[in-house]
């Protein structure tokens, strides 16, 4: 009898535990719950690409998209479905449903994340309107977050437009290729004072040593703020203003050259910023640096290693990044024999998706021009190799 008693007892006390331990499972409120925090800190990351669908076709895609014409990633639609569209919640018996583009948007107002219910819920901190609920047993990560951030801010469409692409496309190619020893403001401007084409006080300077894979060493020179500022942007007004017309403006003829970096007086064109972007797209680093002269003024004998036709180039900054394209000159028409692609190392330095990206960004980017996009008259200066299809308007 007291052996029944005891297992009774003890059979009561193991229950009020569980029974302890689910309520406070199951419970949203509590000393724990009130510290959690749901929000999307600090300012959400513009450059994480966003897109509805898990697969995207750019446009001017190949006739059959090709490896670098589709941005695979994970999209909206499947981080909902994950975390909110299950058969027991908003897939299934809870309303709202959120299993479709229309059922999601019911939550959604385009261009305004912080007034979307969707953001709300899954940003909150009120855990009895957590989405998805305390008790799932899993939040959405901050990239997550930031996703459904990005995609509703850039107006919540079925499919990306500028606002996605560029913000991405620009990071790709600015964070990628702007190393100290590679398209570096910082360095051209070193180098050029290495050269003396430039007057600069010693402290306007820096110097230190880099070693290259396999153990070469460049001792490479970078120019400091604030004259980088004002040499570098000087140089790219004069550029412009040469282009513009250069016959009236001749004067303004670059006589700065840039060059790959195989000695401590070279260096390749800067892609630190958006702007220095757009200057590489619309006037060729080849035809602002040669490596013999073209052209020698008959009045003042300077010789310069700067076209005087920005449109007769033979490189540009989508054939130097897609391998399944190749580049007609814009002038000539003549094609190039092969791809480029040595920007992305033959789409090993970037992957499809993200090649996929800068060029969904370069044939909408308004500021880019249409002849750098079609060519003179819509003739076309980018071919796909596979299929021979030439992109046109």
């Amino acid at each position: 009898m007291r052996t029944y008693c005891k297992s009774n007892t003890l059979l009561l006390a193991m229950l009020a535990v569980a029974i302890s331990m689910v309520a406070v499972r199951c419970t949203k409120e509590g000393v724990n719950a009130g510290n959690v925090s749901r929000a999307l800190v600090d300012r959400p990351d513009s450059t994480v690409f966003s897109q509805f669908g898990d697969s995207t076709k750019v446009v001017n895609a190949d006739v059959v998209a090709d490896v670098n014409d589709v941005v695979k990633q994970e999209g909206v639609q499947t981080l909902i479905n994950r975390y909110c569209a299950s058969a027991n919640c908003h897939g299934g018996r809870i309303e709202p449903m959120l299993d479709s583009y229309e059922s999601i948007m019911t939550m959604v107002t385009p261009g305004n994340p912080e007034g979307s219910m969707l953001f709300e819920l899954i940003t909150t901190s009120d855990l009895n309107k957590a989405m998805p609920p305390i008790t799932y047993g899993a939040d959405m990560s901050i990239t997550e977050k930031t996703k459904i951030y990005n995609w509703i801010k850039n107006g919540a469409k079925r499919s990306p437009g500028l606002e996605d692409y560029r913000p991405t496309a620009v990071s790709l190619l600015t964070n990628g290729c702007s190393s100290a020893n590679c398209h570096n403001q910082a360095s051209l401007g070193g180098n050029w004072a290495r050269r003396s084409s430039i007057s600069i006080a010693p402290t306007d300077t820096v110097n230190f040593t880099f070693v290259q894979p396999g153990g070469t060493v460049s001792n490479i020179s970078q120019l400091k703020e604030p004259k980088l500022s004002e040499v570098w942007n000087a140089y790219k007004d004069s550029v412009r203003k040469f282009y513009a017309d250069t016959v009236a403006n001749a004067s303004f003829r670059p006589i700065k050259i840039m060059n790959t970096p195989s000695t401590p007086s070279n260096t390749r064109a800067p892609l630190n910023t958006y702007d220095d972007l757009l200057l590489m797209v619309i006037y060729p680093k080849s035809v602002r640096s040669n490596t013999s002269i073209v052209y020698t003024d008959p009045v003042s004998g300077k010789a310069y290693r700067v076209r005087g036709d920005y449109l007769n180039a033979s490189s540009s900054v989508l054939s130097r990044v897609d391998s399944t394209i190749i580049l007609a000159n814009p002038r000539t028409g003549v094609y190039n024999t092969t791809h480029q692609g040595a920007m992305a190392y033959d789409d090993g330095g970037l992957s499809p998706s993200e090649i996929a990206i800068i060029k969904g960004w370069y044939f909408l980017d308004p500021n880019i021009p249409e002849v750098w996009k079609y060519g003179i008259g819509n003739a076309g200066i980018f071919k796909y190799r596979k299929t021979g299809n030439i992109i046109k308007k």
